[in-house]
């Protein structure tokens, strides 16, 4: 018992003692993981309450009366419903579809550049707007597109056409909120797979270009099979994100003109929470659209193993 002991004291004082400054460096991590995620759970129990925001934070919270799944049941049985659910969902795919290959594409265009100006000119071209804050990019955006004097629909008004309203067209709101967020993101998510890319042993390469491999093939038989537990990764975390909307684009590029295709849970939350001060229903709202994703990442994690690659878990 004394020898299990002192080692187990050896262990610990090695974990804690001689790796310090590497703790020290975790703690503001931990702090906020501990202080923004965790801490803020407690207030998950106002969904199950009337609370209106009397009283106080936690005092209020815990004097409030219950009243179990009302909130619940109001939202399901809302109009509301479906409309943010199908939003959120058909968003969520186009997303899925067009914007999670587009760096995967840019790093494969990047990686065949063989002049070192050119890749690293590519690169900080691609990765600049991803700085800029969406509050930036919409004003871009509607001075871009502005029906009177944007440059879009002034080309359009020299070919002959007539002026297009395109932030509150429902037509096209949402292929410009998928191709807005390709703009921005492309280049900065391509990181990850440069990275990934830069790991692949260059023998492999030499040895296909010596049997006559053109590049598409080595891009499909090599570069593709190589990444593909870091692909399946970043799919995984893609799908698990697919009830979290990106509220800053969606916000401050929609109006009430296009609430009909552009309307999801972090708006509908925001504006009945923050604007209409309806708090119990919005965190059950919210609590709604949390149980969905986690449903979401388990089941992508689990198809990911099934088809052979690497899980999150």
């Amino acid at each position: 018992m004394h020898r299990k002991h002192r080692s187990l004291s050896s262990v610990l004082r090695h974990f804690f003692v001689d790796y310090f400054w590497l703790h020290l460096m975790l703690l503001p991590g931990l702090a906020y993981f501990l202080l923004f995620k965790y801490v803020p759970m407690y207030g998950i129990i106002i969904a199950f309450k009337n609370y209106k925001g009397a009283g106080g934070g936690y005092a209020g919270i815990a004097s409030a009366p219950w009243i179990g799944f009302k909130n619940f049941e109001v939202f399901f049985n809302s109009l509301y419903c479906s409309r943010v659910f199908g939003n959120t969902l058909y968003i969520s795919l186009l997303r899925l579809i067009f914007s999670f290959p587009a760096p995967i594409l840019l790093a494969l265009l990047i990686n065949e550049i063989r002049k070192s100006w050119f890749k690293r000119t590519v690169q900080t071209i691609t990765y600049m707007p991803y700085f800029l804050s969406w509050v930036v990019v919409a004003g871009l955006l509607n001075t871009l597109l502005s029906p009177d004097m944007g440059a879009v629909n002034v080309l359009i008004k020299m070919l002959g056409g007539t002026p297009v309203y395109f932030l509150t067209s429902t037509s096209w709101f949402r292929p410009i909120l998928v191709i807005s967020e390709i703009w921005k993101s492309i280049g900065y998510g391509s990181i990850v797979y440069l990275a990934a890319i830069t790991g692949i042993d260059q023998e492999q390469y030499e040895a296909a270009r010596v049997d006559g491999a053109t590049k598409m093939q080595q891009i499909f038989h090599i570069t593709l099979p190589e990444i593909s537990e870091i692909i399946a990764i970043m799919l995984i975390l893609q799908i698990g994100r697919m009830f979290d909307d990106n509220f800053d684009q969606i916000y401050n590029l929609y109006s009430p003109s296009v609430y009909e295709v552009s309307d999801v849970f972090e708006t509908y939350i925001y504006r009945n929470g923050i604007q209409s001060s309806k708090f119990s229903y919005s965190a059950a709202v919210g609590l709604v659209k949390s149980v969905l994703a986690l449903v979401m990442i388990i089941f992508s994690n689990r198809a990911s193993k099934r088809l052979g690659a690497q899980g999150l878990f």
